[in-house]
């Protein structure tokens, strides 16, 4: 038996398995999603391709062979950071892969707000005709993106069909395509009073947590909707309920929350103003084609020549 070994806690498919017996001729190869297939291997993987909780207390003792851990995810807020940056574990995280299908959420959520489509379904379980107000349309708005990755530039790309503006912000303040203009964290209270729609795409960090509180909300239009598809503990969310109940905004699309699932005594369930989704915005048909082909298959070849600028690489100080 090989003393490398890599382990993969998701049934991933026939042909990439076999893609990687051709590139790991020399390796023991174990995938599957149930537990009893990959938690006997765990102290002996080199690498492993998708986080589950159960593999902190086996991948942070001394004796573990972890060199390498590629989230299935984009977000890595969940794991032990600090102990994998003690061990100096490279991770890499699945960023990117859901550009498309979050970018098209985002969108699905702007626009069912904007033009009603929550309340005619609504309206239709109750066989009522009734032209609900409708008076809003999405051309010529314009789009606030906090955090301007790659969800955030497809989701600027797409706005550009509707000929909005675009006002960003990311860490670096550097300009992307497609955005008007871009701002820094320190410089967002700055942009919300002009915002239409503000879009939160931002991971959970020690610098996002609760960043949209009372104050961000009340700096926000009256006639402006939010949507969450980061992570819920970057809103507080007690703040965005009464935001929501006093009218300081229109309306919220949320994907992601502080408690997940949402408790069933929330009140953002009961609103007619909020469209919620299960933390499904990131779902897509074409979610392991994208893991294993545009980010572990190229990284796995970088890495068997030791070259270890991996693409999505995680740096531990940012916490993303």
């Amino acid at each position: 038996m090989s003393n490398r070994l890599l382990l993969i806690t998701h049934n991933i498919g026939e042909n990439y398995l076999k893609g990687m017996e051709t590139l790991l001729p020399n390796w023991t190869i174990i995938a599957g999603k149930e537990k009893e297939v990959w938690s006997p291997h765990i102290k002996d993987a080199e690498i492993i391709v998708g986080w589950k909780k159960e593999l902190e207390a086996y991948v942070l003792n001394k004796d573990a062979k972890l060199r390498w851990l590629q989230s299935w995810s984009a977000g890595v807020n969940s794991m032990p950071l600090a102990k994998m940056a003690e061990k100096e574990i490279l991770l890499t995280s699945a960023n990117g892969v859901h550009a498309y299908p979050i970018s098209e959420t985002i969108f699905a959520l702007m626009l069912s707000m904007t033009r009603k489509i929550h309340t005619y379904v609504n309206q239709q379980r109750e066989k009522k005709w009734h032209h609900a107000h409708m008076s809003m349309e999405l051309h010529e708005k314009t789009i606030g993106i906090i955090g301007v990755g790659a969800i955030g530039q497809e989701t600027a790309r797409i706005a550009k069909a509707f000929r909005m503006k675009v006002l960003g912000v990311r860490h670096s303040g550097q300009p992307a395509e497609n955005v008007d203009e871009m701002f820094t964290p320190n410089q967002l209270d700055d942009i919300l009073p002009h915002c239409d729609y503000v879009v939160l795409t931002l991971p959970l960090t020690p610098e996002t947590k609760g960043l949209f509180d009372q104050k961000a909300f009340q700096l926000m239009k009256n006639s402006a909707f939010f949507i969450n598809i980061g992570r819920g503990e970057v809103v507080e969310e007690e703040a965005l309920i009464r935001a929501l109940q006093t009218k300081e905004i229109a309306g919220a699309g949320l994907d992601v929350f502080v408690t997940e699932p949402l408790e069933q005594e929330n009140p953002l369930w009961e609103m007619e103003n909020v469209i919620i989704t299960p933390h499904t915005a990131g779902s897509t048909e074409n979610y392991t084609k994208r893991v294993m082909e545009e980010l572990f298959f190229p990284n796995l070849k970088k890495y068997l020549q030791h070259d270890f600028e991996l693409k999505n690489i995680v740096d531990y100080k940012k916490g993303y």
